[in-house]
């Protein structure tokens, strides 16, 4: 549903057509298209994500103004970013002001604006600004000032704290176990705190990854040292936690429901691999640098970008797909493999003599034929005979072909893979529908399917009407249940205004007599079904 200007209330959609004065005051329209959460369509998720990412983008400035090597030659662009910032959080609390009577927490109070400026939330606000001003007003050390920007963090409990109220709410009843299985694993009881879970796993992972990459930049690496040494600390511990979170609570889902042979299920799994060796290296040369030198396994660290698969259904379609059209690819490998040695071989033949340095055996001539065959050609080798010439036009000229056939195969079996999937989606909504109506459960698997699959909100949407279209035109053919009648007086008009038809096309195409002469004469006619065939 998209939010127009006029949905002013939060259950009541107005027409469009009509104007803003007639629907309501400014204040109540710009609270419903800004700030009202249970309105679907509106900017109340932009905002609070935007704000989420100035908090973060303001810790990591934080960060870096004690760097002074990075502060000091760019310490302009660093106060224009705080003056941004505060900037954004003026207007947001003084917007976060102005709209408190329309808020349904405060509107009910004598004073509403002074009921949303003692709250918890507004004081948060207020801190994460009131540094700024204060030192325009009262001689403050700089120091402290910066220090005192860190209280912006509390800005995010905004967003953290309904999800939690959420959270507590789904898992009323249930054990800590259970609940921390909510949190770390999808399911109907994890909300939107499992969400912000998993968002700040991959924060970390992108943050980690990339900080691992600057590392080897010797520049950098001589600056940012000591930050590095503690950032990959602090992403170890928040990998080794998740690690030992999803361990404990795996046996939650039925299919490691045994306490011992549950988790060793899940720890042989390939997700439980991938979270481990993201950890490994770090506690490997911990623990053993006096015996090994163990850094090398510093670039292992990058397996943590494969920490990101799990939170994506497209490696999961992409190994479906590999598994299911593996005889073909097996076969066109083989002939790759094929050809790549038996070139390697001529070519070590006729080059051999001629550039022994290059083609120093068969071994070395794999290396000229893959890169011929794959078409990049780097040029470090080359033949210079007649005979390995010719034989490099042809062997380029198959390469074209023989490359080509496993992208095509994986290309078009994912798309295919994929229009299988969304098939099964759409069974199962028909499924889902067989009620007339969607619940919040199956909303939220619904949800979480379409994001899988890569299907927008428009496309959900069509498939729903869809799948709405054609449960209409089954159960015109097999007929409306009374159920769905009786609930519906104009529909069960239209039916039996339908049905009337029906009865006067078949008094106008049989044979009156007669069937005047079975129904008069016919047990089976109720006194009713006679008085109608009469009138008809």
């Amino acid at each position: 549903m998209k939010l127009t200007p006029n949905e002013l209330d939060d259950d009541t959609a107005i027409d469009p057509q009509l104007r803003l004065a007639e629907a309501g005051s400014l204040r109540r329209w710009l609270y419903n298209w800004l700030l009202n959460s249970d309105i679907e369509g509106n900017f109340y998720q932009s905002i609070e994500r935007w704000v989420a990412l100035l908090i973060i983008a303001n810790l990591f400035a934080l960060v870096f103004e004690h760097v002074p090597a990075i502060y000091q030659p760019y310490a302009q662009w660093f106060h224009v970013f705080d003056l941004v910032s505060v900037g954004v959080f003026t207007i947001e609390y003084l917007m976060r002001l102005y709209l408190a009577p329309e808020d349904k927490e405060f509107k009910g109070s004598s004073l509403p604006r002074l009921a949303y400026a003692r709250s918890p939330f507004a004081l948060i606000d207020l801190i994460a600004i009131l540094p700024f001003y204060l030192a325009a007003f009262v001689q403050i050390d700089l120091r402290m000032l910066r220090a005192l920007r860190l209280l912006r963090i509390f800005k995010l409990f905004r967003v953290l704290i309904p999800a939690y109220r959420e959270f507590q709410q789904l898992n009323a009843g249930r054990t800590f176990r259970q609940k921390l299985h909510a949190l770390v694993w999808p399911s109907e009881y994890g909300g939107r705190l499992h969400d912000y879970f998993d968002t700040f796993i991959m924060v970390w992972v992108v943050v980690s990854v990339v900080a691992v990459v600057l590392e080897s930049v010797e520049s950098i690496h001589y600056i940012l040292n000591l930050e590095f040494i503690v950032l990959d600390t602090i992403a170890v511990g928040i990998f080794s936690l998740e690690y030992l979170l999803r361990i404990y609570t795996v046996v939650e889902s039925p299919q490691h429901g045994h306490a011992i042979f549950g988790r060793f299920k899940y720890a042989k799994s390939g997700s439980a691999v991938i979270d481990l060796l993201a950890v490994l290296p770090f506690f490997l040369e911990a623990f053993l640098h006096h015996l090994f030198d163990l850094r090398f396994l510093r670039v292992f660290r990058l397996l943590r970008l494969l920490k990101l698969t799990k939170y994506t259904g497209s490696t999961q379609t992409l190994f479906t797909v590999i598994k299911r059209e593996w005889p073909v690819m097996s076969a066109s490998v083989f002939i790759m493999l094929l050809l790549v040695i038996l070139t390697a071989s001529l070519g070590y033949l006729f080059e051999h003599e001629a550039q022994p340095e290059k083609f120093e055996n068969i071994p070395a001539s794999i290396y000229w034929a893959v890169i011929t065959l794959a078409s990049v050609g780097y040029g470090d080798i080359s033949p210079v005979t007649p005979a390995g010439r010719a034989m490099t036009i042809i062997l380029a000229l198959l390469g074209i072909g023989i490359f080509a056939i496993p992208a095509a195969i994986l290309s078009s079996a994912f798309s295919d893979q994929l229009r299988i999937e969304r098939e099964t989606l759409l069974n199962e909504l028909f499924v889902m529908m067989s009620d007339g109506h969607l619940s919040a459960e199956e909303q939220d698997v619904l949800q979480r399917e379409a994001k899988r699959l890569h299907l927008t909100q428009e496309e959900l949407n069509r498939l729903i009407e869809r799948v709405n279209r054609q449960r209409e035109m089954i159960e015109d053919q097999q007929g409306i249940p009374v159920e769905r009648l009786v609930k519906d007086p104009q529909l069960a008009l239209e039916r039996f205004r339908e049905l009337a038809g029906q009865v006067r096309q078949i008094a106008l195409m049989v044979k009156a007599d007669e069937m005047q002469r079975l129904i008069e004469s016919s047990d089976r006619s109720t006194a009713l079904e006679k008085k109608i065939w009469r009138e008809t």
